[in-house]
């Protein structure tokens, strides 16, 4: 589950306290009422402060969450820029795809400059925005082919063929035109040999809630557009269709419900006949009910011979390949470590083969292994060694191949989402160079003096013998120190998915909190990907449970460490995080206040209302109808008690608007303070920056007024919380 709209918010009960404000965001008319500038807003805070001058700056005493910071929230939003991939063209160039919120969200397509130093090219028309919709989180949206890109438009949904060496041409619509963004593909690959592009298509032309998802064939010789062919169908999902290099097999990932990509799936091979028809299957993995695994990314070697991850028999994502000749799975190299993730969006790439002189199958990939990310070379052909490559990324995600190079998407404490490229030796066993080609926030460094560096904690849960981790980011800002005696804020935050984890890595938005004298923890609570199987599974039949104890624990771990304030610990989280957070908020009295966005409230109402790819993932998570409605915050709003404000998206379709208006309304009724904040135009995440910008500050002077002790050094218009204003 992985600007500012109609708020709900209506006049204070003493006018007198009040200005009216009439604004206008992103085309529609937003009424809110705020509270005035004079009006006491404040309670239970310190007012003392106290400078003293250094050699070489003034060091401000002041309380903490007072703190002013050049961090702003229009720097964090501006900096918001997401990658959606890489590949590399025919010259050995790096393209990349990413979302811009100063443009509503919008994704390009990117050339890396020509020279060092030069100006990137965009490849995506103005017009064109490249995103899939396809199991509502899309992923996998382009595809590279020499001079030629394939990509997903996400206006019409349609495929587009466009070249990168004449870019003033108008991409070519590939795919029928249906009326509507009604039907989706992701995850392509070209098919030489047949001259068509094999991808996985989403058709929601008949049904929205269960649409069919198959394997199809778009042929690109006609210069008419042709209805797709299907090439495999019959199971609920696809992902992966990897054709060999000579085009006479295809592997892919299919499952079916109940079961999520990562819990049960399975790995066929079709043998393609002379006229592009499968006239075989097999299946390699995920067949015998008595192993229990989940394979994943299939690959083809240059060679023909068939490699992927799966997690049979340890419990973690190894690196295995195929033997053909007697349908066998052997390990290629086996470690107590994750070398994938879990199959949320379309599109991964934690391993690729490098071109090399000397061995034939030397496989440079990317693993997880108790926190952090390690990118290594396996040599297949020399009994599987792994050679670790020492490079600055702490946290790795997919990897892209040059020729004596890789790109690789990553991480760490002090480097926010970058794209670096880094350069072999000729013996390809070690680094020689490390570059930054792309950056989510190139202008991070000039903060780097205010920067929280995460430190991975591990503590103990409810759960005798049982351990769960966290990063912790204690208060940083070099301008400033707390009042003697005191012990900061803390603001939890529960990661989305829930089937996900949450990364150690430097995020503005995190570092936003922890500038202005707040302590920050990120929670991986038990159910988290990245840790194996057994750690994954904890939380099956029991989502509510788990990770709402596990993260009672880390903030209980905090105040006994005395590294936290205990009469002001909040909570924050986002779609099954939102979940999390109502239900701390609901069944535990740890924290003080919360905020969910775009949260579960009713679990029932999401497993009616929620997409196909998600319809059975409750079930799984929480049981029947009786854990449903014993586990859904919305059924309990007497035990609330804690402020909360709530952030909702009014086209989001994985957690629909009706569960954060219901929540709102309950606990309006009961008396609690709450305040609700829908924004038009947004789905499940929000990408504008006037939205990301509104939601990270409301959070932070709704906590300060709620529970702060102190006065928020930035100007922010507070909108009004009912049962408190």
């Amino acid at each position: 589950m992985a600007s500012i709209g109609s708020a709900f918010l209506t006049l204070n009960r003493f006018p007198s306290l009040c200005s009216f404000t009439h604004t206008r965001f992103n085309h529609f008319t937003a009424t809110l009422f705020f509270l005035s500038s004079n009006t006491p807003i404040q309670r239970r805070r310190f007012n003392s402060c106290t400078k003293v001058t250094m050699a070489s700056h003034t060091i401000t005493t002041s309380p903490y969450g007072s703190w002013k910071s050049p961090i702003t929230a229009d720097v964090v939003s501006g900096a918001s820029k997401r990658l959606g991939g890489t590949a590399v063209d025919g010259r050995g160039r790096l393209i990349w795809l990413e979302s811009r919120p100063t443009e509503s969200g919008r994704a390009v397509l990117v050339l890396e400059p020509e020279n060092p130093g030069g100006e990137a090219v965009d490849i995506t028309p103005k017009e064109f925005g490249v995103r899939t919709l396809a199991q509502e989180y899309g992923g996998g949206a382009f595809t590279v082919s020499g001079d030629v890109v394939f990509f997903a438009n996400y206006k019409d949904q349609r495929l587009y063929k466009q070249s990168i060496t004449s870019l003033g041409v108008a991409p070519i619509p590939l795919t029928p035109d249906y009326g509507g963004p009604v039907v989706s593909y992701a995850d392509g690959v070209l098919d030489t040999r047949f001259n068509r592009f094999i991808a996985v298509r989403e058709d929601r032309r008949e049904s929205s809630q269960n649409p069919p998802t198959t394997i199809v064939s778009i042929a690109l010789g006609s210069k008419d557009v042709k209805e797709p062919e299907v090439l495999v169908g019959g199971s609920d999902f696809y992902a992966f269709p990897r054709v060999d290099p000579k085009s006479e097999r295809v592997a892919w990932i299919q499952w079916s419900h109940p079961n999520m990509p990562w819990d049960k799936s399975e790995l066929w091979v079709g043998y393609i006949s002379e006229n592009g028809e499968i006239y075989k299957r097999v299946c390699v993995a995920g067949y015998d009910p008595s192993v229990v695994e989940s394979p994943t990314e299939p690959k083809w070697s240059s060679s023909g011979e068939l490699f992927f991850i799966t997690d049979r028999e340890s419990g973690f994502w190894n690196l295995h390949k195929w033997i053909e000749s007697e349908n066998k799975v052997v390990p290629v190299y086996s470690l107590d470590a994750e070398f994938a993730r879990p199959l949320w969006i379309y599109g991964m790439n934690s391993y690729e083969f490098m071109q090399s002189h000397k061995q034939s199958n030397l496989i440079a990939c990317t693993y997880r292994q108790k926190g952090k990310s390690y990118l290594g070379l396996i040599d297949d052909m020399q009994g599987s060694k792994l050679t670790l490559l020492d490079i600055p990324f702490t946290d790795i995600e997919n990897i892209t191949s040059g020729t004596d190079y890789l790109f690789v998407e990553g991480a760490s404490g002090v480097h926010p989402s970058s794209v670096a490229k880094v350069t072999l030796d000729d013996d390809k066993s070690k680094v020689v160079d490390f570059n930054i080609i792309w950056s989510s926030s190139p202008d991070s460094l000039k903060y780097s003096s205010y920067i929280s560096k995460p430190e991975l904690i591990e503590f103990p849960t409810e759960v005798p013998g049982q351990n769960a981790y966290a990063y912790f980011y204690p208060p940083s800002n070099p301008s400033y120190r707390a009042i003697d005696g005191e012990k900061p804020p803390l603001l939890l935050k529960s990661h989305g998915g829930p089937t996900a984890e949450t990364r150690g890595v430097l995020n503005l938005s995190i570092q936003y909190w922890t500038s202005r004298g707040w302590a920050f923890a990120d929670v991986n609570y038990g159910g988290s990907t990245g840790y194996g199987r057994e750690y994954r599974d904890r939380l099956l039949g029991r989502w509510g449970i788990v990770d709402v104890d596990d993260c009672c624990s880390c903030a209980k771990y905090l105040v006994d460490s005395g590294k936290v304030d205990a009469e002001r610990l909040c909570i924050t989280g986002g779609s099954a995080g939102g979940y999390t957070t109502l239900a701390a908020l609901a069944f535990k009295e740890t924290f003080k206040a919360g905020a969910s966005l775009y949260g579960v409230a009713d679990l029932k109402l999401l497993i009616e209302e929620t997409h196909k790819f998600e319809s059975h993932y409750i079930s799984n998570l929480v049981g029947g109808e009786k854990e449903w409605f014993e586990r859904s915050p919305i059924n309990h709003v007497d035990k609330f008690s804690c402020p909360i404000i709530l952030f909702q998206g009014l086209e989001d379709k994985v957690v629909p608007p009706a569960q954060a208006r219901k929540i709102y309304q309950a606990l309006k009724e009961k008396g609690v303070p709450v305040a609700l904040v829908e924004y038009e135009g947004e789905q499940h995440g929000f990408r504008k920056a006037e939205n990301i910008k509104f939601t990270l500050e409301q959070q932070m002077v709704f906590f300060a007024r709620l529970i702060g002790r102190f006065n928020v050094a930035d100007e922010i218009t507070p909108v009004k919380i009912n049962n408190f204003d």
